[in-house]
């Protein structure tokens, strides 16, 4: 199910969805998967459930922001999972209340990005290359 969710946020990210749409595929994909991994399993006991909540491990994990440009400079933000998961809502709603910010912050889907957290995304989660600038997050 992680990889199917990538793939969403992924087109997401490409612009070929909104973030409606986004939000819609995950939701079916969270109720479809009981019902195709008990198909899957039939007889077998389950030990892939994970619980609601994201694990420990995963909450260990940093994020990381790594953008190149064509002037040599470089910039590396770290953030840990954990910091991002206790003020992501918090940070939006308060984007949102500051004029300058309102325009930028106004189409983020926070209960997609906590979504994807809950679910233990990892890995690279976007890679964005234009002549010699990079841009890569990554959660490892």
């Amino acid at each position: 199910m992680k990889e199917e969710i990538g793939r969403v946020l992924s087109m997401l990210q490409e612009g070929k969805i909104d973030s409606d749409k986004a939000s819609e595929l995950i939701n079916a994909l969270k109720q479809t998967a009981p019902a195709s991994q008990a198909a899957r399993t039939m007889g077998k006991p389950d030990y892939s459930k994970q619980p609601s909540s994201t694990s420990g491990a995963y909450l260990n994990k940093t994020l990381k922001v790594r953008v190149n440009s064509q002037d040599n400079e470089s910039i590396n933000i770290n953030v840990p999972m954990k910091l991002v998961k206790a003020v992501l809502g918090a940070g939006h709603s308060i984007a949102s209340n500051i004029p300058q910010a309102a325009n930028y912050v106004k189409d983020i889907d926070i209960a997609l990005l906590i979504d994807a957290i809950e679910n233990e995304l990892d890995g690279q989660i976007v890679d964005i290359r234009s002549g010699e600038e990079t841009i890569t997050v990554v959660i490892e």
